[in-house]
């Protein structure tokens, strides 16, 4: 039995647990495959993301003939369970092992539930992308720290519900695309974009006409982009003076080489209120990108707090 873990804002250098990241990060792309080869197409591709839930990363019920099975990453007893609607289930090892050896033991055991996958088998948005059948190279596995990761995520991922609470207009759920391997949630102006370029590593051009085909505001958190990962923001098409906006809190900035704006974890690891911090720059990086991009905020935003008075 797992140990309870009281450190709420988990301190994890991205350079202390890098090769285990890598490793994790392709893992989380043979398992997000799985699930958009049977999950029908919904749209930004909203049906291929995971979700953080109270042990780790979960695809959801993904259906499969008549029936439905999910695969759920579990960073506390370090386990792939993967469940069928029928009542069996099969697991996997999270340990040192290569990408190969997990990609072969995943389909085995989805085989041994006699769910056939048949996914295009190498990873996209990275370079180089080695099939994974192939890769001997990523085999590190941290336990301790893909579990101070899966806590970093819980504590995004519960902000973002909150933020995304003040929203009434088209907005996506609070999910994990294992494309770039961030925690994302996205809203929309309701009014589409000009065709984005594409040019992502590894990643057809169509995919990307497709995510970014409305306007849009777009925050997360990605273990990457500081010292201990960031909190970020960005908005598509980027509107004039958006990089020169004023933003909360202090500690946030615009990266020009990433275009968007990021608020280092570290920071709000040490900050006195980490919620404060991180709803600060949600609430002003989105507010800049409405306003300079004339969103209706009016129509489109809400008060989460409507209903109570009448409880």
């Amino acid at each position: 039995m797992t140990e309870p873990n009281t450190d709420t804002w988990p301190r994890l250098r991205i350079e202390d647990w890098a090769a285990t990241r890598d490793t994790l990060h392709m893992w989380t792309q043979i398992v997000g495959k799985v699930r958009l080869q049977f999950a029908p197409l919904l749209n930004h591709w909203w049906q291929v993301p995971l979700y953080v839930t109270a042990r780790g990363l979960s695809t959801s019920a993904i259906p499969y003939g008549a029936g439905t099975f999910d695969i759920e990453f579990d960073f506390c007893d370090h386990r792939l369970s993967i469940r069928s609607s029928n009542g069996a289930t099969r697991s996997v090892r999270l340990e040192p092992k290569s990408v190969a050896d997990f990609y072969a033991e995943t389909v085995g055991a989805l085989r041994e539930l006699d769910i056939e996958v048949a996914i295009q088998a190498r990873p996209n948005e990275v370079e180089p992308a080695v099939p994974f059948e192939q890769d001997h190279e990523h085999a590190s596995y941290d336990g301790a720290a893909v579990n101070r990761f899966w806590r970093q995520l819980t504590q995004a991922d519960r902000l973002l519900h909150e933020f995304r609470s003040h929203f009434v207009g088209k907005a996506s759920p609070v999910h994990f695309f294992w494309g770039a391997m961030d925690l994302a949630c996205t809203r929309f102006s309701g009014r589409p974009a000009p065709v984005h370029p594409g040019g992502v590593p590894h990643c057809a051009d169509w995919v990307m006409v497709e995510g970014y085909s409305h306007e849009l505001s777009s925050c997360g958190f990605w273990p990457g982009g500081a010292d201990e990962g960031a909190f970020y923001s960005y908005t598509y098409p980027e509107p004039p003076g958006f990089a020169d906006a004023v933003i909360g809190p202090d500690a946030a900035y615009f990266s020009h080489e990433l275009g968007e704006f990021l608020l280092p974890y570290e920071a709000v690891r040490a900050a006195a209120d980490p919620d404060r911090m991180v709803l600060d720059f949600l609430h002003s990086t989105y507010a800049a990108a409405a306003d300079l991009a004339g969103w209706d905020r009016a129509a489109l935003e809400i008060d989460p707090t409507r209903w109570a008075s009448t409880h």
